[in-house]
């Protein structure tokens, strides 16, 4: 934008994109069911528990214990039906390895048939004891063997690991992710050396539950865990051998590193992660299971995005696109309608980094259309993280449209996406996805503020951003961290532009020069060419009010270095804007000076700035950029006549 009080850049603005981990289980309930189903059993209504029990085909204990998992572990209502299809597919999935146990021990035998009874009667603290005793059976029977026969006790030893790999698969019935890690791992330490693909497995096994607490608690060291497990696993599932468990767990392997790429400020973990994707994708293919082929090619899409985002080149983002609509072929919407709302929200996300660094505004027109898609198939009752997700997403277009406009009605629109996305987005569940979201907010304030005579919604703006910066945290997400200084920046430098004083302005070139100890020139070089463009006008409106030159010298020297990154063919409309600040700092600077190589300078900036502006930009906007052109050359020529001395 031309004008002073709005012509900051701000990044950071679009929503994570989601890794996709696997198909979603249908319920066929409401989160306000599910929690009346929880009361129901409380309070010992047999009939209602008996008719969904019917309908689930499971016992009446194990569809109260189900129910009691979901009212003890306090999950809120509105992932209700999310968990309880979780708990009953885990129920599934345990059931079924106790079921598959065939130990040879008689006392084995005995424990693991009554373990299959309470697992199916919802006793899941017997269950346990059962498959206790099954395995302290099957070890001492294996201890035994071993004088009589190595084959024999490696054997029972298969069957002692198995039985505790069923225990941990009943620990994830009650969501405790880190108890059921540990029990993957000590069942991978019972497996006998002859077995590889069998502790390959489990150790993957383990690594999935990690993975799990890492994401969904925000833990770092969890996920850092994972992938050391992923690496084994790996390892462990020669692709020559079981070409399929190794894609699966490259796969898994690569969602990890994903995940923990999108935190950390460096791109190493993220260049793993589409290697990852790319070897599973060798044996993952399309005709032997398309949609594990279709899930592989979204994941390596949203790796392939976070490093566009980071690059000044296009090529990442635009291979992503490629992924993602090479899953959308076969993520089809009537069959898998979440699977394939969630790949919207990526191609979206993607499309609209896309429109960023365009000109025009038909990606970014696209990119909103795909998350308007996404809502239609994303119900909030049923998946009210996935929908403020989607908001978020279109909040986040519609922010970047209407920055191109002179209206206000898009930047309204993205505000009002922002405020019901936060409805669902609790801190204390998701914080980063919380701040990331505060954050969003924040951006879309200053827009508005700037085209506004008030100050309130840069107030809240700055707001916003301290908020995030609680949960964002240097150490533990420093590229966000130094992205949210810059925009906390942006907001104390327009607040400072509306005061006579120094102080917010002063505030917001300190944050600038904060948030670029983390931003660098060779890792991210965009976002570090719009803190440096960001720096700029924080100090050129400094020195307009400041006797000397130095700041406005800084100013211009904060510009060119922006334009170093900010290429004309890359990204010409930042390009374009930095032209302007860069011409705006050019003239202040040579108004104290007594030659005109800065005017002139100047000119030919805001000359370059219409080159591309001017078919693109809204008219007012131009008109004040070429009415300060004009001005400019009236005065050059007047000086050229009248040269005059400057004190």
């Amino acid at each position: 934008m031309p004008s002073d009080a709005s012509h900051y850049l701000i990044g950071d603005v679009g929503a994570g994109a989601t890794v996709l981990q696997g198909e979603h289980l249908s319920i066929g309930f409401t989160a306000e069911q599910v929690r009346v189903l929880i009361e129901a059993a409380t309070k010992g209504a047999d009939e209602r528990v008996a008719e969904v029990s019917r309908r689930f085909g499971v016992t009446q204990g194990a569809m109260r214990t189900m129910l009691a998992t979901l009212g003890e572990a306090d999950v809120p209502e509105e992932r209700l039906v999310e968990k309880l299809a979780e708990v009953f597919e885990q129920y599934r999935k345990a059931a079924g390895a106790i079921a598959a146990l065939r130990p040879e021990n008689p006392v084995a035998q005995e424990h693991t048939a009554k373990a299959s009874q309470a697992a199916a009667a919802g006793d899941r603290s017997e269950a346990r004891h059962h498959l206790q005793a099954a395995r302290a059976a099957a070890a001492e029977e294996a201890r035994r063997l071993t004088r009589e026969a190595e084959a024999a006790a490696q054997k029972q030893m298969l069957q002692a690991a198995r039985a505790v790999a069923a225990e941990a698969e009943l620990a994830l019935t009650a969501l405790d992710y880190t108890e059921a890690a540990q029990l993957f791992g000590e069942a991978a330490s019972l497996v006998p050396s002859g077995e590889p693909k069998e502790k390959g497995i489990l150790l993957r096994r383990q690594a999935d539950a990690m993975q799990r607490e890492g994401e969904e608690r925000g833990d770092n060291v969890a996920l850092q865990q994972a992938i050391a497990l992923y690496g084994r696993a790996v390892e462990l599932l020669p692709r020559d051998r079981v070409p399929l468990d190794w894609a699966t767990a490259q796969n898994n392997f690569g969602a990890a590193l994903s995940r923990l790429g999108e935190r950390e400020s460096g791109t190493d973990r993220l260049e793993e992660a589409v290697a990852a994707f790319r070897a599973a994708l060798e044996d993952r293919t399309r005709d032997r299971g398309p949609l594990q082929w279709a899930m592989t090619q979204s994941n390596l899409g949203t790796a392939l995005w976070r490093l566009g985002e980071r690059q000044s080149s296009t090529r990442r983002l635009d291979e992503a696109i490629v992924a993602f609509r090479s899953a959308l072929e076969e993520i089809k919407r009537d069959q898998a309608p979440r699977d394939w709302a969630m790949t919207q929200v990526n191609l979206g996300a993607t499309l609209s980094m896309l429109g960023v660094r365009e000109s025009g505004t038909n990606r970014l027109e696209q990119a909103a259309a795909a998350f308007r898609a996404a809502l239609e198939e994303t119900p909030r009752d049923q998946a009210p993280r996935d929908w403020a997700t989607t908001q978020a997403n279109l909040g986040s277009t519609l922010a970047m449209l209407g920055a191109r406009e002179s209206g206000a009605a898009r930047l309204e629109e993205a505000v009002a996406a922002f405020r019901v996305a936060l409805e669902e987005t609790p801190r204390d569940r998701i914080p980063l996805q919380w701040a990331m979201t505060q954050v969003n907010l924040g951006n879309v304030l200053v827009s508005l503020g700037g085209r506004e005579t008030g100050t309130a919604s840069l107030e809240e703006a700055v707001e916003a951003f301290r908020a995030a910066l609680q949960e964002r945290r240097r150490d533990r997400v420093p590229l966000q961290w130094a992205m949210t200084q810059m925009s906390l920046g942006a907001a104390l430098s327009v607040l400072g532009e509306r005061e006579s004083g120094t102080a917010h302005l002063g505030e917001a070139v300190t944050t600038f020069r904060a948030g670029l100890e983390e931003t660098k020139r060779d890792r991210v070089p965009l976002q570090w060419a719009m803190a440096q463009m960001n720096l700029g006008t924080a100090l050129e409106t400094l020195g307009a009010r400041e006797s000397g030159t130095a700041r406005l010298g800084e100013a211009v020297a904060a510009y060119r270095a922006a334009l170093e990154e900010r290429a004309r063919d890359r990204v010409p409309l930042d390009w374009a804007m930095t032209q302007m600040n860069l011409g705006n700092a050019l003239w202040k600077l040579g108004e104290r000076e007594s030659e005109t190589a800065r005017m002139v300078e100047a000119v030919a900036a805001w000359d370059a700035c219409l080159e591309v502006t001017a078919s693109v930009w809204p008219p007012d906007w131009v008109r004040i950029v070429k009415i300060q052109r004009d001005e400019a050359q009236t005065e050059l020529r007047r000086r050229s006549c009248h040269p005059r001395d400057v004190a």
